[in-house]
């Protein structure tokens, strides 16, 4: 008799995703918050393993894993996934880059309005007995120069919503001189003509071991005095030391942070400073975003489970 496929799900995904596994047969195990040590011990038995951002699949997890055929991690990030280690053992890793576009690219236009009106300030400000009204001079979008660095799927569509806000769109991308722009009216520019005229600057690039550090003090020095800084991607793109020097001495009028070298972050000086406004990496934290990336990737698994059969 045949063994059925057997499927274990380590961090939290919608119903739907569950329902779509079950309804082909498979055999799932929902075990959301299991610690790597208790992974460790009970992986040998899957054949499909299922995470998202909290679960770190190392080669030590993989080395316990000879029955593992598939990886799914139910959002885009891969980077919490040993992918060579993987490839080596002919494990197919499936994601689902699609679902969080919508969401990474509002938040990022919120946390961009946010810094520009300061309202975080005005906020709490009010909520102390405050009426800071003409400490609260801001400055519109419209006219504002956004440079965006990454132009997949995310930065596309900030370039969209920028320019429906009268934003002149620049953009910079890994492969240079090879991306579509989509209908997003955007100009793609070398990353230092980026760097250098933006007013705003968005990083929307995967995290990967050659561009660990990709902004740090070099480009920092290059951006116009005063500009703003949003990071929704990942934090080790980013050099969190050359960024707190880049607010402290001005060269940065604000910045905005969504996601962290160390996560919860350790490097509470940078975070707690008046100019910076800093959210628990919520990026692809919406429903919506969430019921997709689950019914999408249970969908891609059970595609490639039937190809192999």
């Amino acid at each position: 008799m045949k063994q059925k496929t057997k499927v274990l799900v380590t961090d939290p995904i919608y119903a739907d995703g569950l329902r779509i596994l079950k309804e082909a047969g498979l055999v799932v195990d929902y075990e959301p918050g299991i610690s790597a040590e208790q992974l460790k011990a009970i992986v040998s038995r899957y054949d499909v393993l299922i995470v998202r951002s909290r679960t770190k699949v190392t080669k030590d997890i993989l080395n316990n894993a000879p029955r593992l055929k598939i990886i799914g991690r139910a959002g885009s990030g891969l980077d919490n996934i040993d992918q060579k280690e993987s490839k080596k053992r002919g494990i197919k890793i499936l994601n689902t880059p699609e679902a969080p576009t919508i969401a990474v690219a509002e938040l990022t236009i919120g946390l961009i309005i946010s810094l520009l009106r300061q309202i975080p300030y005005a906020n709490k400000s009010m909520k102390n007995g405050s009426w800071t009204k003409k400490e609260c001079i801001g400055f519109e979008l419209k006219g504002k120069i956004i440079g965006i660095i990454g132009f997949g799927k995310i930065g596309k569509t900030v370039a969209k919503i920028a320019k429906s806000m009268g934003m002149k769109v620049l953009f910079n991308d890994l492969q240079f001189n090879m991306v579509m722009t989509d209908g997003a009216n955007a100009k793609e520019v070398p990353l230092k003509e980026l760097l250098k005229t933006s007013d705003i600057i968005t990083v929307h690039i995967p995290l990967s071991s050659e561009n660990q550090r990709f902004i740090s003090d070099k480009e920092f020095q290059l951006m116009k005095q005063g500009a703003y800084f949003i990071n929704t991607s990942r934090g080790a793109i980013v050099d969190e030391v050359a960024l707190q020097k880049a607010i402290e001495t001005g060269k940065l009028a604000g910045v905005a942070l969504d996601v962290y070298d160390t996560e919860p972050p350790s490097n509470l000086s940078l975070i707690n400073l008046q100019n910076v406004i800093c959210t628990p990496h919520i990026g692809a934290m919406t429903y919506e975003t969430q019921k997709k990336a689950s019914y999408n990737l249970a969908k891609k698994i059970v595609k490639t489970i039937k190809k192999k059969q």
